[in-house]
């Protein structure tokens, strides 16, 4: 039997399930496109590594005029929420390989090895977060996501579906009512200024009203003495800044897990099941990714511009994004489905066949580039102290060299290593046995 090599598991290929595909290929696309959703992540996080407060509101810093505004219009259209859930429907993918494989291979301990491996992953998630100082981090809410995650792994693409989708239901219910809770603060709070403009003393509630506005607009639009701290305990040092982020990532890693289960769970058994009926391992006609790239773009498209619109015309107010967010994951799933469309039509092209392979070789050492993204973040951002000192558009021009380098590197990382090395530390903490690591390693034996 053979097997590949270019995959995490050494496992006969034959193990991976029928497809009329061949098998190299379907593996290198999935590592393709994890590759271009982890560019895209950084493409996204960017403005959390370098600006303050500005991931959502381009007002509060990094500009919000010409190019700036340009960059943030682009990003919010484009790209919000859709490479995050790329990445999550790819992890769900690889719950079916990762079990079904050790599965196949007769391993009677797979349970054991699926918790090591996700806990560990939670493990990297915290080094990432109270080490590299990235309050944006998503390994930690993966690891701990895909415990859950294993009891379904073995369901039907159709009941897969079914629940992905009442769960991605459940998280849009809960964004619209966190919404509308924001939009119902709004009207109290102009009938309180109104009246006290008029002279008029204010009422124990009307004052309530003012308090409760003005700390929901604080989510949107910091306040000029806000930005300045948060600026200095960042350039501060190393500690300055772990003290200035540590209460972010406390909560990211307690109740931002629940409040966001829903949205890493639903698209990864979204992902699950877009992998058993073998849309992500291009086994479909043509004709289903072409649907996926024009109704995607066009739903996607559509719904995220008009919310974009809206907010520009309202002037970036908290008001206005709390109304577009009702819509958001109608928009995000729409281009989430329209760009893995137009990846895997990419992918069957055959077309710059160079690009794809180096993508492939990123995404194969996603958890490496992903950390090494948080890594040259501390350094630039924190340790030297650029942190709010680009605009937006400039800080892009960090993300494409680092693109760059990693196109580069990783490719020629794995002519002489079996896995990036964060791969290699990870398979040895799961199996509790040590892997080859260097390909003449791998030849010799």
């Amino acid at each position: 039997m053979a097997t590949i090599a270019s995959t995490e598991f050494d496992i006969p290929l034959e193990t991976t399930g029928p497809s009329a595909a061949p098998a190299a290929k379907r593996i290198e696309t999935l590592d393709f496109i994890r590759g271009v959703a982890l560019f895209g992540i950084l493409l996204m996080n960017v403005t959390g590594f370098g600006l303050p407060h500005a991931y959502t509101n381009p007002m509060n810093a990094g500009g919000a005029s010409g190019i700036n505004l340009v960059a943030w219009m682009i990003t919010e259209i484009g790209f919000e929420g859709t490479q995050r859930a790329l990445f999550s429907m790819l992890f769900g993918a690889s719950v079916i390989l990762f079990t079904s494989r050790l599965e196949a291979a007769g391993r009677t301990d797979v349970g054991d090895i699926y918790a090591r491996r996700n806990l560990w992953l939670v493990g990297f998630g915290m080094v990432n977060a109270w080490f590299l100082l990235w309050e944006g981090d998503i390994l930690y809410a993966y690891g701990i996501t895909a415990l859950f995650v294993f009891a379904f792994r073995k369901m039907p693409a159709r009941a897969l579906l079914v629940i992905g989708g009442a769960t991605l239901l459940a998280n849009a219910a809960w964004n619209a009512h966190d919404a509308l809770d924001t939009i119902g603060k709004y009207a109290p709070y102009q009938a309180a200024v109104e009246a006290r403009g008029h002279g008029a003393r204010l009422t124990r509630a009307q004052q309530s009203a003012i308090t409760a506005w003005e700390d929901e607009r604080g989510n949107y639009k910091e306040t000029p003495r806000d930005q300045k701290e948060l600026v200095e305990g960042i350039r501060g040092g190393y500690w300055s800044a772990f003290w200035t982020i540590a209460p972010h990532n406390a909560w990211a890693q307690s109740r931002g897990l629940y409040r966001w289960f829903f949205d890493v769970f639903s698209m990864m058994l979204i992902g699950m099941a877009l992998f058993r009926l073998g849309v992500l391992t291009l086994e479909r006609p043509t004709r289903l990714y072409v649907a996926m790239l024009v109704l995607g773009y066009g739903i996607g498209l559509t719904v995220n511009a008009l919310e974009t619109r809206w907010i520009v015309d309202h002037g970036f107010s908290a008001i206005s994004f709390a109304q577009v967010s009702i819509s958001y994951d109608l928009g995000r799933l729409a281009m989430a489905m329209g760009h893995l469309g137009g990846l895997l039509l990419f992918a069957r092209s055959g077309i710059f066949s160079w690009l794809r392979r180096s993508l492939a070789a990123v995404g194969r050492m996603a958890v490496t580039n992903y950390l090494t993204h948080s890594l040259v973040a501390l350094i630039l951002f924190i340790l030297l102290r650029w942190f709010g000192a680009f605009e937006r558009h400039q800080l892009y021009y960090v993300v494409f060299a680092i693109w760059a380098v990693q196109l580069v590197a990783s490719p020629i990382w794995l002519r002489h290593f079996r896995f990036g090395p964060v791969e290699w530390l990870w398979r040895y903490l799961t199996y509790l046995k040590r892997p080859p690591f260097r390909r003449e390693a791998e030849a010799i034996a």
